[in-house]
Formats: C-alpha cells, sequence, structure tokens
C-alpha cells in the first residue's frame, strides 16, 4: 500500500467479482484439504472481502471489530461449543446465562425482581414480546393463544399494535409472523425531533374508538433512522389506561441508559412489560447478543415448553430455554460477561460516552455551517443532516422529513 493511502473498508470488488473469487471455496469435493490449505484459501478469497470494522474511518451504529474482553470469551465459547438453553447439556453455560440476565437487570435499573433471557437477535426479541403481548391479551379475552390461535379473538382484524413512524421494521415481521398481517401494525407520527408524538398517540387511540383492539404499544429507546428516543414515561401511562402491553425496543439505545448523562432520556423503561437490547450493537461483542428483558417473570411462562425428556416440567435445575423459543442456542452470554469484566463500567460507560460527545459535537458544528441543515437534535449516538446548496435552501427547508 502506497504511503499516506487510505486504506479500503472492504476490496471494492463487485458482486460478480466477489462470486468468483468465493465460487473455489464451495466447490466441495470428495478429498479434503489441510487445515494450512484451507486457511490460505479463506484467507486470500474470503478476507479481502470482508468489512474492515477495526479501522478508523469505518463509522457504523450497529457493528464493530470485537472488543479484547468480549473476543476471550468468543474464544472459549467456540472451543466448548455449548448449548445454553439446558442444565443437562451445559451445567456452567445454563447457570452463567441465569446470572447474568439477573446482574444486567440490576445494571439496567429494573424493577426488582425482573428477569431476562438472551436471544439471537433484536428481531427476535421483538416477536417474542409482541407474541407474549398477544398471549395476554388472549388470556384477559378468556382463552389461551397457545391452543385457539388468533382465531380465538374472533376477529384477529380489530387487533393492534401502535409504535411510532420510525420504528424498526422488524416489528412488521412480528406480525406477520403472528398471522396478523401489516394492517395490525399502526405507526403514530412523530414530533419535530423525530420521536412518537405523545399526543397524537392519543389522537390515533381516540380516533380508533371501540373498533380496534389495543393490545401493545411499542415504544422505540433509540430509532435505527435517528438515534431518538419515544417519551417512554407518557407511553407507560396511556398504556396503564388501555391496559395494553408496553414493549421497548432499545435495541440500538438502551445502552445509553448506563450513561448518567442520558440516562434521562429513558425515564420509565422500567415500566415496560418488555425490553430489547443488543448489546452487539455498542459494546463490541461479537453478533448476534440479544437480551430480552420481563418485568414480570411469570410471562416468560406464555413461551415455555415441556417435553419427557429435556426441559421437563419437575425439573430443578435452571434452563433457560423454558423462557424463549430456540431449544440450542450457543453461549454469546460469555463474550458479554468477559467484555464487561475486562473493560469494568467505568470503561463501558466511556464507550458509550464516545459517539455520544462525538455526535453532539457534530450537530453543533452543522447546525453553524450555511450549507448544511440539520434533520433533527440528536440524543443518542446518529445525526442526520444534508447537504443544502444555497440556492436550494429556501425549497429544501420546507420538504424535511425525518
Amino acid at each position: 500500500m502506497v504511503s499516506g493511502e487510505t486504506e479500503r473498508l472492504y476490496s471494492g470488488a463487485s458482486p460478480e467479482q466477489v462470486a468468483a473469487d468465493l465460487e473455489p471455496l464451495v466447490r466441495f469435493q470428495e478429498e479434503g484439504l489441510s487445515l494450512d490449505q484451507v486457511k490460505t484459501m479463506v484467507e486470500s478469497s474470503l478476507v479481502p472481502h470482508l468489512g474492515r470494522y477495526e479501522l478508523p474511518s469505518f463509522h457504523f451504529l450497529f457493528n464493530s471489530a470485537p472488543e479484547p474482553g468480549a473476543e476471550l470469551g468468543a474464544h472459549i465459547a467456540v472451543a466448548h461449543n455449548q448449548g445454553v438453553t439446558n442444565w443437562q447439556v451445559s451445567p456452567g453455560g445454563a447457570v452463567l446465562e441465569e446470572l447474568c440476565c439477573k446482574a444486567l437487570c440490576e445494571l439496567f435499573g429494573l424493577t426488582p425482581g425482573s428477569d431476562a433471557t438472551i436471544m439471537y437477535c433484536g428481531t427476535y426479541a421483538n416477536q417474542q414480546a409482541l407474541y407474549m403481548a398477544l398471549h395476554r391479551h388472549a388470556e384477559r379475552r378468556g382463552f389461551s393463544l397457545a391452543e385457539a390461535g388468533v382465531q380465538g379473538f374472533g376477529d384477529p382484524s380489530r387487533l393492534a399494535v401502535l409504535c411510532s413512524a420510525d420504528a424498526h421494521f422488524s416489528l412488521k415481521h412480528a406480525v406477520r409472523m403472528l398471522g396478523l398481517g401489516d394492517s395490525c401494525l399502526v405507526p403514530v407520527d412523530n414530533d419535530a425531533n423525530c420521536r412518537m408524538d405523545v399526543d397524537k398517540l392519543r389522537d390515533v387511540i381516540r380516533e380508533m374508538g371501540d373498533t380496534r383492539d389495543i393490545f401493545c404499544v411499542v415504544a422505540t429507546t433509540g430509532t435505527t433512522s435517528t438515534g431518538s428516543v419515544d417519551p417512554v414515561e407518557p407511553i407507560a401511562d396511556i398504556c396503564e389506561e388501555l391496559g395494553a402491553w408496553l414493549h421497548a425496543d432499545g435495541a440500538y439505545g438502551l445502552a445509553y441508559k448506563l450513561v448518567p448523562e442520558a440516562s434521562h432520556l429513558f425515564a420509565g423503561v422500567e415500566r415496560a412489560d418488555s425490553i430489547t437490547w443488543d448489546p452487539h450493537k455498542q459494546l463490541g461483542v461479537p453478533i448476534p447478543s440479544s437480551v430480552l428483558f420481563v418485568r414480570d417473570p411469570a410471562d416468560f411462562n406464555r413461551v415455555t415448553l415441556y417435553s419427557s425428556y429435556w426441559n421437563r416440567e419437575d425439573a430443578v435445575e435452571p434452563n433457560p430455554g423454558v423462557k424463549s423459543i430456540p431449544t440450542t442456542r450457543p453461549m454469546t452470554v460469555l463474550p458479554l460477561v468477559t467484555s464487561i469484566r475486562h473493560q469494568g463500567l467505568t470503561g463501558v460507560i466511556e464507550r458509550l460516552r464516545a459517539p455520544l460527545d462525538a455526535i453532539k459535537e457534530l450537530a453543533d458544528y452543522v447546525e453553524n455551517q450555511p450549507d448544511l441543515e440539520l434533520c433533527h437534535h440528536p440524543e443518542t449516538g446518529i445525526l442526520c443532516f444534508r447537504v443544502v446548496p444555497e440556492e436550494c435552501f429556501e425549497v429544501s427547508r420546507h420538504t424535511v422529513s425525518c
């Protein structure tokens, strides 16, 4: 590489070029290769086309190179290849996950007695949260969702989930997987800073009247488009009035609750019935790493299944698998544990504070540039702005949309 030349974030090859380089790697043959041969082939054909997360020029809100403590835990987890949903296959892994989940509830200041389970990703966590919400709604209607399905509601088209206009698209996946369809998901307009507008939320509820059954409201605590945090406290009040489940999708943003000067943004999140969080988004732990919190541990019973040989109902040992759907799940909790222990809470907070400070500084700069325009005032680690040539400024001013 020429001195001073900027390293590429990936090879720069086209999809067709990448496919041509990788095709020999999947040309499976009768005879095997030595480990050295396989390593050489992977390093020459695949690695150049991977993203360079470790480069200073790589700026992304979801992925990063593993933090050293997390990398240590990941190596140990892979070496032992533990499925941790059952005590029988990993006594240590099962207990570690249970202890870590309790510790995380305390770390985030959730209601005493709260619990959590490790998930594959935030999408699956959101899906399970909506299933538990719908299950509770069915129970209040006098039937079991697990036994009767959505037809137990008589007219499932009345069911509704309310969320902000910038809520994550995984919620659409969730209502589809539940067999409710896209019309079940009702977006609520945002305020000027791209957060769910609580007044608009009340308007939507009033307009629905008796025509819809709102069983869940989703507050996004850190959208993936602008990083904006919905006002959880007033949304929680509304959910109490409705008797609706409150889910907080904090997959991206919840980590910032640990930063003292940002914690006020998440006021009321402890009142949520369920919360999603993805440690892999800011903590530098390997993908996937996701957590689903619940305020009432009994809510996990709505996804529990027992069998005669696995997760028996009379088992006294800890079996994390009864709290989530996967029957085989890797020990992803270990890299999270080793990372936090290696960094210490002080190090974790400083790691989280750095992007908040950087984005605030950038926003202050953008706000004072005549040819740049802020789309919002950043609350977390994302900033949206546009370049506005002077001759287009007045036209563009009226088309800002977050």
